[in-house]
């Protein structure tokens, strides 16, 4: 690797801390911007360069952007439900879009930007969807779906009219060490583990080892095609199946009672007042249900193809994260 720093954003969260060691161990000059005061964990032990700021404050890009060579851009506010939109907008969208005109400024001559499969289109009928699905607007339910579909839309955006030299990369569901937060989908698991899952919606998501997301990352960097997407998947599952995968793992037993949407409406509407009351994450919220119809079903097979991609059963980044939760003592 060249002596130029690499700035990557979002190393303290659950993908960015796996992606800086996948870098680190390929040999990058890790510069990591670093919210000011933020749980730093995750980082505990890297050989990195720290600079302070979050995607809220672009006129510090320039200089955490001076003299690198290449941006992975991981960072976002990652919430299913929040009190002010505008807030969840400004970062993903807002600070996505400074910092590519920022990276391009400092001369950076590859970038890859960490969106996700909330960006894509869903394929009708619980079918299998890739990156040439379209995507319906209608179907960006939720704030987090729409700033994510439109960061992505920006990057795009450079790409064709300033030369931009990013590629993006649409992760599917991380699961697996790291996830301190934890994510919504971690926190499920870690549920689910300690026997607190009486009972479950079904739906249909696509399960990937977090570790598999950030070789993916490392593999786009190298390979990949500027302006292209790539899929960073794993396992289509049904959430039972993947509620009784946590439980066989931790030896409890799984949910039996699968219920209809309709009856958690209401504990939904309750939760999201709840939440405005008194600041709290809500557990369910009127968005996820409505989300849940849908079997969020991903291919990444267009990543194996041109990248070498190759993630691992979802059984084992299943039991890797049952088994980084008991080790942490989670009972959030």
């Amino acid at each position: 690797m060249t002596d130029a720093p690499t700035l990557l954003t979002g190393a303290t969260g659950f993908v960015g801390s796996a992606v800086a060691r996948t870098l680190a161990a390929r040999g990058h000059r890790l510069r990591l911007l670093v919210r000011p005061g933020c749980d730093r964990r995750n980082i505990a032990g890297l050989d990195a360069e720290l600079v302070e700021g979050d995607l809220s404050q672009p006129d510090g890009f320039a200089a955490a952007l001076r003299g690198c060579r290449a941006l992975f851009h991981v960072a976002a506010d990652y919430r299913l439900w929040v009190p002010d939109p505008a807030v969840m907008l400004r970062a993903n969208v807002e600070g996505t879009r400074r910092l590519m005109l920022a990276a391009q400024q400092a001369g950076v001559t590859r970038i890859v930007y960490c969106s996700s499969v909330a960006a894509l289109g869903l394929a009708p009928g619980g079918g299998t969807a890739d990156e040439t699905t379209p995507v319906h607007k209608e179907s960006l339910i939720g704030v987090y779906k729409r700033s994510k579909y439109r960061a992505e839309q920006e990057v795009l955006r450079q790409v064709h009219e300033r030369a931009l030299p990013a590629v993006i990369v649409n992760p599917s569901t991380p699961v697996g060490p790291r996830d301190l937060k934890p994510t919504p989908t971690g926190q499920m698991i870690a549920d689910a583990a300690a026997g607190r899952m009486p009972a479950y919606v079904e739906t249909g998501l696509n399960i990937v080892h977090v570790d598999d997301v950030a070789e993916g990352h490392a593999l786009a960097y190298e390979r990949g095609v500027i302006g292209e997407r790539y899929i960073l998947g794993g396992e289509d599952m049904l959430l039972g199946d993947l509620f009784r995968m946590v439980c066989e793992a931790a030896g409890v037993r799984p949910p039996r009672v699968r219920l209809p949407q309709g009856v958690l409406w209401p504990v939904a509407v309750a939760s999201e007042l709840a939440a405005r009351g008194f600041g709290i994450a809500p557990r369910v919220t009127r968005e996820t249900l409505a989300m849940s119809r849908k079997k969020m079903f991903f291919s990444s097979d267009k990543a194996r193809a041109a990248l070498g991609y190759a993630p691992r059963p979802a059984r084992e980044a299943i039991a890797d994260a049952v088994a980084a939760f008991r080790s942490t003592g989670h009972r959030t």
